[in-house]
């Protein structure tokens, strides 16, 4: 059953919403969408989905994840330019000394991978993951070429916001962004929100090649294909910032309506519109190395044409298109493509149109 609400004149999103279950085979999932900073689609349906679920969204999570690199950077406390190294000493091993944090936000940084094999426990070792990082050297030339990090990103940027704050990443994102702009996003649940937690469910292909980059990147440790790993408690309370973010389809669209509004969301402003104009202007166009993509990268989020966000593997995704003045999710729990998200993105364009 679909519940939720559409403003007048969108009815065909919500019908688009319905087709998503009985064409393209989902099972459960929200969509939400924000109009000029007014909440005009919050829809919901499926099995387990209620108002309050939370749902792992995978790479969706990594735009949060730089968004507290850039409060920091927004407060004085880093620059773009600062080498990484300078904050966190240990990364400047294997000819990563003048690595910026620009490039590290960026994906350029060349850690996309870890070259020697490490079981799934070691993905709960915070200190092991970075200490690994710092001394990786990097695939290729910082600066020449982008990649998604997709499996470390979230410590690349964690760390640096512990080694500057001392917080870990998962607090400072609660403390300092979801908390104060309200969203029902987090980073390592707590007992209470482990409750809330949704089972993905479905099977995620294996990369064709394994041993390309892309089988590298994201399969070692071995666990983000894993549904016994995902949708345990282990998991769920662990800290994996690139990858692990649990929410709803109303949250990621209210964190876009704050960067569209400038990095101000209900009166309350976190970010000046200089940074958020630095993060969503984009920092490289060509081949992600990665995903063998051409792809524009900004600063956690991927640019083109039509705005910027982030996907996840399994078919989220969260976006904000300034020139309709539209935010927009799209969580689920059913591990398939992106047929549905880009449905409903087509649907929400075709409505305004």
């Amino acid at each position: 059953m679909i519940v939720g609400e559409v403003a007048p004149g969108l009815e065909t999103v919500r019908d688009a919403f319905e087709r998503c279950f009985s064409d393209l085979g989902e099972t459960g999932a929200s969509f939400a969408a924000i109009l000029d900073g007014r909440v005009v689609v919050d829809l919901r349906g499926g099995d387990g989905i209620r108002r309050d679920s939370l749902v792992n969204v995978y790479s969706v999570t990594k735009p949060m994840a730089a968004c507290c690199v850039l409060v920091l950077v927004d407060r004085g406390a880093l620059s773009l330019e600062d080498a990484v190294s300078r904050h966190w000493p240990e990364f400047a091993q294997a000819g990563k000394r003048g690595v910026t944090v620009r490039q590290l936000l960026s994906h350029q940084a060349g850690l996309v991978a870890l070259r020697e094999p490490h079981p799934t426990g070691a993905m709960f070792d915070w200190a092991r993951i970075c200490e690994l990082l710092a001394a990786e050297a990097p695939w290729w030339e910082p600066g020449t070429a982008h990649g998604e990090h997709a499996l470390f990103y979230g410590h690349l940027c964690g760390e640096l916001v512990r080694r500057i704050d001392g917080r870990t990443l998962g607090t400072f994102w609660r403390e300092e962004v979801a908390e104060p702009w309200s969203l029902d996003f987090v980073i390592g649940l707590r007992a209470d929100e482990q409750a809330r937690a949704v089972d993905l469910t479905g099977v995620l292909p294996a990369a064709e090649d394994e041993e390309g980059l892309y089988a590298r990147a994201v399969g070692n440790p071995p666990c983000l294909r894993d549904m016994a790993v995902v949708n345990g408690e282990r998991w769920r309370a662990a800290e994996i910032p690139a990858v692990n973010g649990h929410g709803n389809a109303l949250a990621v669209a209210r964190f876009y309506a704050g960067l569209l509004a400038g990095g101000e969301l209900d009166g309350v402003r976190l970010l000046s519109p200089g940074i958020v104009e630095t993060m969503t202007a984009g920092e490289m166009t060509g081949p992600d190395l990665v995903f063998e993509d051409e792809v524009t990268w900004g600063l956690g989020v991927i640019v083109d044409s039509d705005g910027y966000g982030m996907g996840g593997l399994g078919g989220s995704l969260g976006w904000a298109d300034p020139r309709l003045g539209l935010a927009e999710a799209y969580v689920t729990r059913s591990m398939r493509d992106h047929a549905r998200s880009e449905a409903m993105d087509a649907a929400m364009r075709a409505a305004l149109a």
